[in-house]
């Protein structure tokens, strides 16, 4: 299984990790190794960090927090009181150490330090002017969300090679099927 970044934010990126929340969840994070696969692909530490079953459990609540507090920002209602503190309580971790070796850059750390840099990612978000450009995928069951970077600020899809591609592929074959029964 293959993660995907096309949310723009690392934050969004982990909130990403549950897809099709609304319809049939898909948990991308089944595993503590999904985890630490997912923190070198996230370009947040270097090499997997060890991570056990707390850890998972810690990262998936920290992913759900994320995910209400982006909601209810999108929907334009307060951040419940119990979510913020929950984040700030993960933003207030260990950051990853960063060094320069002779290969390049080194970022080296521990879960707590990934969700401590997940959680200050979520922080700038929310805060910053990035908020009012996030937007949730167009496809009727995807709940990926995403900054919408996008020159004009209409971007439909969380990625065009998932759900973009599926929609307009279903549009498709729904204009053909029209024409040859007509």
């Amino acid at each position: 299984m293959g993660f995907v970044f096309v949310s723009g934010d690392l934050a969004l990126d982990l909130a990403g990790t549950l897809k099709w929340r609304r319809s049939d969840p898909e948990e991308l994070l089944v595993t503590p190794a999904d985890l630490a696969r997912w923190t070198v692909e996230a370009g947040v530490l270097s090499d997997e960090p060890p991570v056990d079953a707390a850890g998972l459990r810690r990262t998936r609540a920290l992913r759900e927090v994320v995910y209400r507090l982006v909601r209810h920002g999108m929907d334009g209602l307060p951040w419940p009181e119990d979510d913020l503190r929950e984040l700030n309580r993960a933003a207030a971790g260990p950051t990853p150490r960063m060094a320069l070796t002779t290969s390049g850059l080194s970022r080296t750390g521990d879960i707590a330090a990934v969700a401590a840099e997940v959680a200050r990612a979520a922080i700038a978000l929310l805060a910053g002017l990035d908020r009012l450009r996030v937007r949730e995928c167009g496809h009727p069951d995807c709940t990926r969300v995403y900054i919408d970077r996008s020159r004009a600020g209409n971007r439909q899809w969380c990625g065009m090679e998932e759900c973009g591609n599926r929609v307009k592929a279903a549009n498709y074959r729904s204009r053909k099927a029209r024409s040859v029964s007509a």
